[in-house]
């Protein structure tokens, strides 16, 4: 059972909205070759605000995501796309199907 997880908001530059949704697009082969990600979801919020959610089994499968490429990607092209640094929570999920 999944009880870990990220949620994290981030809300684009005016005029990066494309290119915030096709970087977070971009970045699933990389969420699908980590082991340890049970669930990785890009989300549109609204006009320019995106947010990733995710969950793991474990403690140590959610840190080696927040160390892993995904998170180096983000942190390289947040100044650059985004408003503002990434809003990021770890999460503990209560429930699920």
């Amino acid at each position: 059972m999944v009880k870990f997880g990220i949620l994290a908001k981030m809300v684009a530059k005016p005029g990066k909205e494309q290119e915030a949704a096709d970087f977070l697009k971009s970045a699933l082969p990389l969420a699908q070759a980590e082991q340890g990600t049970i669930h990785w979801f890009a989300l549109k919020l609204d006009n320019s605000t995106f947010g990733i959610f995710d969950t793991f089994e474990t403690e140590e499968g959610r840190q080696a995501h927040l160390s892993g490429e995904i998170a180096k990607a983000l942190m390289a092209k947040a100044p650059d796309l985004f408003s503002e640094a990434p809003d990021i929570k770890q999460i503990d999920i209560l429930a699920g199907k």
